[in-house]
């Protein structure tokens, strides 16, 4: 499908992102339902600039201190971040020491198989989650997501989710786990019940925390936990919001016929 994308389109690389997941998603790898959080994420990536801010940088920070800090870090996987960013799933494990899980709300043995697949051609050795190894319970939660690894997410101290669901943070929040969220919408629950919330686009996102963790492995424990410990995502979800607030102002005020290079009432 990328074939048909014109190089000198002003949405080329968000038409590219569009066409990978629905090849995915016709492969198997991606459900229906991960075809429209997409589009959703897309909205609010259009008020975000389409660009990593200063409050998900900040916020890239501190969730990869947690992850070098935890003893037991993992790193859910569902069909969308195994489409979009394999590779930097499986570099950032390398990074940190974390294992790989699959961890899916539209789960099927077919799916489970074939995200693996992709994260093993990406470079990945391990892949849990899988199949009967997923026989641990998250309390409290209800969908096939409560399904878990006894050796991954269920022994895990910290848990990166990119592009997760509200009902799982709050429960593996209950757990008493750091949970490090990707998610373009500060206004979800997922984003209101992280630990870390990084609001930012996945495909941005991963790549710069595997940057991130190569320079933070440098710092010692203490200087992690430093880290850590000044961080406030109440503070780094205010500041997205105020972001799109006022980037929408200005939007606003200056006309996005004009920002567009149209003219009004043409």
């Amino acid at each position: 499908m990328n074939e048909v994308i014109p190089p000198s389109h002003p949405r080329a690389e968000s038409l590219r992102i569009r066409a990978k997941l629905v090849e995915r998603y016709r492969r198997g790898l991606v459900a229906e339902a991960g075809l429209i959080a997409h589009g959703r994420g897309e909205a609010f990536d259009y008020l975000l600039g389409e660009a990593t801010q200063p409050f998900a940088v900040k916020a890239i920070e501190a969730g990869v201190a947690y992850m070098l800090l935890a003893k037991h870090p993992v790193i859910s996987v569902n069909g969308n971040a195994a489409a979009l960013v394999p590779e930097s799933l499986v570099k950032l494990a390398e990074e940190v020491n974390a294992k790989l899980e699959v961890n899916l709300f539209y789960r099927s043995k077919r799916r489970e198989e074939l995200i693996a697949e992709e994260l093993r051609r990406a470079g990945a050795k391990e892949v849990l989650g899988v199949g009967e190894a997923a026989s641990a319970r998250i309390p409290e939660l209800f969908s096939e997501r409560r399904r878990v690894d006894p050796e991954g997410i269920y022994k895990a101290d910290v848990v990166l989710v990119p592009l997760e669901d509200g009902d799982r943070t709050e429960a593996l929040r209950r757990m008493g786990k750091v949970v490090v969220a990707v998610d373009l919408n500060p206004l979800s629950r997922t984003a209101q019940a992280a630990t870390v919330t990084i609001v930012d686009n996945v495909v941005r996102a991963l790549p710069k925390m595997v940057e991130e963790a190569r320079r933070l492995k440098q710092l010692s424990v203490d200087e992690l936990r430093s880290i850590t410990k000044s961080y406030d995502n109440r503070t780094v979800l205010s500041e997205a919001i105020t972001y799109i607030k006022s980037r929408l102002e200005e939007l606003a005020a200056k006309g996005v016929f004009i920002e567009l290079g149209l003219k009004q009432g043409a």
